[in-house]
């Protein structure tokens, strides 16, 4: 009796004592996700380090029109905190124009850029990959089995190698008051002829038959790329940085000249230098303007009681129509702008495991489908006309994924084809041609010569 309760006793001891080891070696283990993708290296340093590490991801998703955006972004920040013991996201939101013209320059121009970024793919991620700053992320898009998931990587892609993701695709189009439309007994245009006929009918009206914001020429170029697209064709602007077309070709003049004619009708509201671009979405949404030319992102502000009141349901959208009906159209279409990396991840372990946990959250077809049904972005992964379709019942969206569907050619914005100093002298010519102090023509021949200077800069 006694040897058998000895043997009790020394049985449940020892029982006692392989489970506090098995517990205490469980409690020095992270909680590592099981699908975290990683060398064999990252994963043993995050097996093994617990201390408390900070990345900071800059973003754009910054007021109310991006809410939507926002809070999926911070989804995938809870998501690839979770994953990695000790990770701490920052995210840093900033104004996107004061991002990449500013923030992000400055930063690079030091060497010291956030770990994870918003950015261009072209022309500015070509140009920080080439100082060296930039993650290559080749392989790692295909160790995750990425590489070929996209509709395109071309504005990402410099050398053959990869240094971003787009966050999401999108068209230029115009949004347009359809209950307008239908009480005037307006159709949507299927030439620019009709689209300027209409234009002057609203004008007769008392309304401006299109909002506009020109503080940020960005925003009216828009426009005028789409015009000098069809006037010259899409492939006109791909020459103008090897030479092969010029900014005073006649095409390009007339697209310019059509945008100054608009202008000089009336056809925009007075002080337009002056709007921010939310002034332009507003000038819609209270009626005061019929039409707006802006990108399909825009869908989101008018899909939302909050900021379109009453207006929710009543915007339609249409692709710019040809010179010519039933010849092909042409349509801005592009995923230029997404994530990049800075190169310094690299050379930390733990930090390019984070890095890789943020993609593999992001880019998945769950969130990319998150993001065309609660915020209206065109995916920037493949996806067919169908699986899109379905995503999204609403009528804006269904009208806009239509769309899509119609476009013969697409051409990728202007400022993905040219160098930064043509961009910032065409942006402060177009505005000099709205504000009446050149002309259309002559401020075309000013951007022509600063279009030699930084083609024969890069020779």
């Amino acid at each position: 009796m006694k040897k058998s309760l000895a043997l009790l006793l020394l049985l449940m001891v020892a029982s006692m004592l392989l489970a506090g080891c098995a517990n205490s070696e469980e409690g020095t283990k992270p909680m590592v996700s099981r699908g975290l993708k990683g060398t064999g290296k990252e994963l043993a340093v995050a097996q093994t380090n617990h201390e408390p590490f900070e990345i900071t991801v800059r973003h754009i998703q910054v007021g109310e029109s991006k809410k939507f955006r926002l809070a999926l972004l911070e989804d995938v920040v809870r998501t690839t905190e979770a994953a990695i013991p000790g990770l701490k996201i920052k995210l840093d939101g900033v104004d996107g124009e004061v991002n990449r013209k500013e923030r992000l320059r400055g930063e690079m121009a030091t060497g010291k850029p956030p770990e994870v970024f918003d950015v261009m793919g072209s022309p500015d991620a070509a140009l920080y990959a080439k100082e060296g700053l930039m993650l290559d992320l080749t392989s790692i898009l295909d160790e995750m089995d990425l590489t070929d998931k996209f509709t395109t990587m071309v504005p990402f892609t410099h050398g053959g190698k990869i240094y971003g993701i787009p966050i999401g695709g999108s068209i230029e189009g115009y949004f347009y008051n359809k209950e307008y439309f239908a009480a005037k007994g307006l159709e949507v245009p299927k030439t620019l002829a009709e689209l300027d006929d209409i234009a002057a009918k609203i004008k007769a009206d008392g309304k401006y038959p299109f909002a506009q914001s020109s503080k940020d020429a960005w925003i009216p170029l828009m426009t005028t790329n789409n015009l000098w697209s069809y006037y010259g064709g899409p492939q006109i602007t791909y020459g103008l940085k090897t030479g092969e077309t010029k900014w005073t070709d006649e095409p390009i003049v007339q697209g310019f000249a059509k945008h100054q004619e608009w202008v000089e009708k009336g056809y925009f509201k007075k002080g337009e230098l002056g709007f921010e671009y939310t002034d332009m979405r507003n000038q819609i949404i209270t009626g005061e303007a019929i039409m707006m030319m802006d990108g399909s992102w825009a869908n989101s502000v008018f899909r939302d009681p909050e900021q379109a009141g009453g207006m929710v349901g009543k915007i339609g959208f249409f692709n710019m129509p040809p010179l010519h009906e039933g010849d092909p159209i042409v349509v801005m279409q592009d995923a230029n702008n997404g994530y990049g990396f800075s190169s310094a991840v690299a050379d930390d372990p733990r930090k390019l495991l984070a890095v890789k946990e943020f993609i593999k959250n992001m880019w998945t077809e769950e969130m990319q489908l998150r993001g065309l049904q609660e915020d209206g972005v065109l995916p920037a992964m493949k996806m067919d006309l169908a699986q899109m379709q379905t995503a999204s019942d609403d009528p804006l969206m269904q009208e806009i994924i239509k769309a899509t569907s119609e476009i013969g050619t697409s051409f990728p914005a202007f400022d993905a084809l040219v160098q930064a100093e043509v961009n910032i002298a065409l942006s402060t010519g177009l505005q000099q041609v709205i504000s009446g102090e050149l002309d259309a023509a002559k401020m075309l021949e000013n951007v022509q010569a600063i279009q030699e200077e930084a083609n024969a800069a890069a020779q």
